[in-house]
């Protein structure tokens, strides 16, 4: 099974995505974990739009 280049790229930045919204998880205020979380939604948002548009047929 073959993995095109974009849904790899998508599948990764979902996992790390997911991963940064750990340190939310622990952490309960600060400048800093709220830059994190934004940064785990962004990165998680652009993994999934990547997977969801890397096939020829109708994006999900």
């Amino acid at each position: 099974m073959e993995i095109p280049n974009q849904s790899g790229t998508g599948i990764i930045l979902f996992v790390v995505g997911a991963l940064l919204f750990i340190p939310g998880l622990v952490w309960q205020e600060g400048l800093l974990t709220y830059g994190i979380l934004l940064a785990a939604a962004v990165v998680l948002t652009v993994g999934t739009y990547l997977f969801g548009t890397s096939g020829s047929d109708r994006p999900v």
